[in-house]
Parts: C-alpha cells; sequence; structure tokens
C-alpha cells in the first residue's frame, strides 16, 4: 500500500475510533437515535479503510455495504457476521435519523455500540495482516 493510501487508511480508523467515543458519550446521557448513529459511523468509517486497501472507495453507503459484502465477507478476509453487524447498524441509524417516532431504546444503542466496538476491532485486526 503506497503512503498516501495508507495515510487514508489511518485517518478513516481515527475518524472511527472518535465516532465511538462519541457514541458512547450520547449513550450515557440518554441519546440513544444519535448513539445509534455514531455507531454505525464508526463501522461504516472502519469499513471505508477496508475498501481503500483494495483501491475502492464507495459513492454510496449502499454501495459501500455491498462493495465490502463482495471484498471482505464474501472473500472470507473478515467474518461473515461482520457483514451482517454492518447492515443492522445502518438500517438502526436509518430508524433512529428518520423515523419521528424512533423505536431507538437503551438496549439497542447498547447493542449498537458493542457492534460497532467489535467490528472496528475486526478491521484493526484485518489491517494488521497487511503490515
Amino acid at each position: 500500500m503506497d503512503k498516501t493510501t495508507q495515510q487514508l487508511v489511518d485517518g478513516y480508523m481515527e475518524k472511527a475510533r472518535a465516532k465511538l467515543t462519541a457514541a458512547e458519550a450520547l449513550l450515557k446521557i440518554g441519546q440513544y437515535d444519535d448513539a445509534v448513529s455514531r455507531a454505525y459511523y464508526a463501522a461504516y468509517h472502519s469499513a471505508s479503510a477496508c475498501l481503500l486497501t483494495e483501491g475502492q472507495k464507495a459513492e454510496t453507503h449502499r454501495g459501500g455495504l455491498t462493495l465490502f459484502s463482495l471484498l471482505f465477507v464474501k472473500s472470507g478476509k473478515i467474518e461473515k457476521a461482520f457483514g451482517r453487524c454492518l447492515s443492522n447498524l445502518k438500517d438502526d441509524r436509518e430508524t433512529g435519523d428518520y423515523e419521528v417516532f424512533s423505536t431507538i431504546d437503551v438496549e439497542t444503542a447498547k447493542n449498537a455500540l458493542q457492534e460497532a466496538r467489535d467490528f472496528v476491532a475486526a478491521v484493526d485486526r484485518y489491517l494488521a495482516t497487511l503490515s
């Protein structure tokens, strides 16, 4: 991987960790919709970092999920569960962000945060194999 790509990958991972920190803070103050949103973005930025390692960049969120699934989940580079995780986080984020009467509660937010933590950790493990 060239230096510019490595810097972008590192930048996406830093952003992912910052989103995890924000999600934790939002969960603590009862902002469940926003905690889920930040948890999703932590995972999404991590997925974006992975895509860069394959020379790919998604134009849309759906495109990012599709590319991640094709290049990392179906190929076995990342465990299958993390493909579902990313999709579930996206669905929950859309519910929290767009539904007037959101169904996101404390348990959903806690689960989203844990899924995002696990996702970021899985990407970290994958990226470590590239070094």
